[in-house]
């Protein structure tokens, strides 16, 4: 049976249908906003493998091509692999709900979202994620839900929620919200410098926007009536925990305060090793119960450790950020480089400059873009001392990429002042924790090597959460294990004077206003000490580009002179560059950027446009060449395409019979413009140029 509520949010309205579409799904809606239309399916499987030791969580998010009226604009014509926007998505999507699910449901679960239709002022990413919690909610798979999305702009000073495209190039604050009635469970997004109080204001500001969502979601759930599958409550075998604990306890706790990674890893490889084969011969099966209970203890002395004595895995106290070091120009041929050590996480980052030609095409639903800033974070698996066959890029790479990408964006110089394109690449070397904010900081140390005119240094920060009732403690610069036990993830990055880039994930609720609050505000304190080690190094960008990098010079024509720069079938431009061996770039707007890595040639490539481009003055001296002559003159070509008539009178000061007398064809010879008729032709004089001094 169909089943239909709508929402407001800040004067728009959201509408969320079941019952029409998908019926075999678990659960499907399909939702509304503007003519963007999102269907979202979410399946369960009714049992779970044999020895599942996981959730099995899947979350597809597609764009149809059809959905922009655009036919794909691949080699297939169909669409391929996801895009980055689209693995973008299915991580704002995935990050929400996957808490939400029972610790012990562990059925295979797919959540798919599928845009079908879209406007240009309706996100479907955020109707994506509203209606991924609205399918689960109708289903009978169990969720703690609801949850929505909602994407906050600030534009004059005011709060928009679910801004348009318009508004959002006006915003200085773009970021998405996911959240439950009472709690923030997710923050990501970017900002132009913006103070953590304004941020919070914009978290919170998101937080009410979204509660006419969640009541539709109930309201929906309730109208649908669809009962929950059992999920059998785990039976936890205590008889088996307490002998665990007995023969564990004392060498975890010696063994979670090792300060190195590995060695702390190997020594709790070692005590769960021995405990399976204590117990195993009597407690037949429960090898997988056992190490379970391993790591149920390693969390709890952990977490103790800390919220008791203030003392962490290494032995730092909550606010101490590791040891950094940092260098540049490491590697000599690349245009800018650097090396970022903090702890136990190292990246080696590279900067590239390249022109227009370089700017990455984007087929998306909207159309054909350009995108003229690039980084990539690569995550090689020695760097966490693993093998493994899959080197190709996943969610998790682009994700972190993206993080530091939207970090490092702010900063750039305008395209009209640095007309290039920009690649950052991080390779992690080694990894202990928050290694996209160490490419954060290491992207900003090789785009200053570079010479990139940033408007100022960028650093990044991991912090994290340890909460135990009444008592928490907010961890900065947080290790990999202290993620992995922790409450909260929630990385910061920007300059000395704001934020630029947030990304924040709760694992708990009772996370208040007040403890995100001294999050930001300790990660603010990390972040100025950071930007202060990086500073020692290099603390702003060289005056030059490395000498590998192309120059790019800027001159501007006419427009009306651009098909003479171009010439017919392109052979102007061409000879152009295959004289100079420059590259060359003309918008119709009559910019020309000529970049090449020698300034000879670009001087000579602008020589060549100009005289393409040069316009006969009168009274002005001109080196041409004869390229025709005739029984009462001559033609006289003073710029590439461009000629006048030097009539027979004016070849000399006595009579010339002949005009072959003083003048044939391919000759030299100096000449002054002595008038320009209505219709453009050019008079020009060998006599009044004689004796005259001519400078190029």
């Amino acid at each position: 049976m169909e089943q239909i509520v709508q929402a407001e949010c800040c004067g728009k309205t959201i509408t969320i249908e079941t019952g029409k579409i998908a019926k075999q799904a678990s659960g499907a809606v399909m939702i509304k906003s503007g003519d963007t239309m999102v269907l979202v399916t979410a399946v369960a499987m009714k049992t779970a493998k044999e020895g599942q030791g996981f959730f099995p969580l899947t979350v597809n998010y597609q764009e149809k091509a059809y959905a922009g009226g655009r036919i794909p604009g691949s080699f297939f014509k169909r669409e391929g692999r996801p895009s980055d926007n689209e693995t973008l998505t299915c991580r704002l999507i995935d990050r929400p709900i996957r808490p939400l699910f029972p610790e012990n449901f562990l059925n295979d679960t797919q959540v798919m979202a599928t845009v079908v239709s879209a406007d240009k002022d309706n996100d479907p990413a955020i109707l994506a994620m509203i209606g991924a919690s609205a399918a689960l909610m109708v289903s009978d798979v169990p969720f703690a839900g609801p949850i929505a999305g909602v994407k906050v702009g600030r534009v004059d000073g005011a709060f928009i929620a679910n801004p348009t495209a318009e508004e959002l190039e006006k915003s200085d604050i773009e970021i998405v919200i996911a959240a439950s009635k009472d709690a923030i469970l997710m923050v990501e997004g970017s900002a132009s410098e913006v103070s953590e109080n304004d941020l919070l204001e914009a978290i919170f500001f998101g937080h009410k926007a979204v509660q006419p969502i969640l009541a539709a979601q109930v309201e929906l759930a309730a109208k649908v009536g669809v009962v929950k599958r059992d999920n059998p409550i785990a039976v936890v075998n205590q008889v088996l925990k307490e002998r665990v604990g007995a023969l564990a306890y004392e060498g975890m706790k010696q063994a979670v305060r090792i300060k190195t990674k590995m060695e702390r890893h190997t020594a709790i490889d070692t005590i769960r090793t021995e405990t399976v084969t204590a117990l195993v011969p009597e407690f037949e099966g429960a090898e997988k119960e056992i190490k379970a209970f391993i790591e149920d203890l390693e969390y709890d002395l952990v977490r103790e450790h800390i919220i008791k004595d203030g003392e962490r895995i290494d032995g730092r106290d909550t606010k101490t950020i590791r040891a950094i070091s940092t260098e540049v120009s490491l590697l000599p041929r690349a245009h800018g480089s650097a090396l970022f050590t903090r702890g136990e996480t190292q990246s080696i980052v590279a900067a590239t400059l390249g022109t227009s030609v370089d700017e990455q095409r984007i087929d998306s639903l909207y159309g054909d873009s350009r995108k003229r800033f690039l980084l990539h974070y690569n995550f090689p698996p020695y760097s966490v001392g693993e093998t493994s066959f899959r080197l190709a890029p996943g969610r998790r790479e682009i994700g972190h990429g993206m993080l530091a990408e939207r970090a490092l964006q702010k900063v750039l110089p305008k395209h009209d002042d640095f007309p290039y394109t920009i690649r950052i690449v991080s390779d992690i070397t080694e990894s202990n924790g928050s290694s996209s904010m160490a490419t954060v900081c290491g992207g900003s140390l090789s785009m200053m090597d570079a010479g990139i005119p940033i408007k100022a240094p960028v650093a990044g920060i991991a912090m994290g959460l340890i909460k135990e009732g009444n008592d928490f403690a907010i961890l900065s610069d947080i290790l990999g294990d202290e993620d992995h036990l922790g409450d909260m993830d929630f990385k910061v990055a920007g300059t000395s004077e704001g934020v630029t880039a947030l990304q924040m994930d709760i694992k708990i609720g009772g996370v208040t206003r007040e403890i995100m609050q001294a999050a930001l505000a300790q990660a603010k304190e990390g972040r100025i000490h950071i930007l202060g080690e990086m500073a020692k190094t290099i603390a702003a960008s060289r005056s030059d580009l490395s000498s590998f990098a192309p120059r790019i010079t800027t001159i501007w024509v006419k427009t009306d002179k651009i098909r003479d720069v171009i010439g017919s079938g392109g052979k102007n431009i061409r000879s152009v560059t295959e004289a100079t061996g420059v590259s060359i770039d003309i918008d119709d707007t009559g910019k020309i950027n000529i970049a090449s890595t020698n300034k000879e040639a670009c001087d000579l490539a602008i020589k060549m446009i100009r005289n393409l481009t040069a316009e006969a003055e009168e009274g002005k001296l001109y080196m041409g060449t004869v390229k025709k002559v005739m029984e009462f003159g001559a033609f006289v070509e003073i710029f590439p395409g461009t000629d006048g008539l030097v009539h027979v009178s004016e070849l000399d000061t006595e009579r010339v019979k002949n005009v072959t007398d003083v003048l044939n064809e391919g000759d030299r010879v100096l000449v002054k413009c002595i008038g320009i008729d209505k219709q453009g032709k050019i008079k020009l004089s060998r006599k009044e140029a004689l004796g005259a001094t001519f400078t190029e």
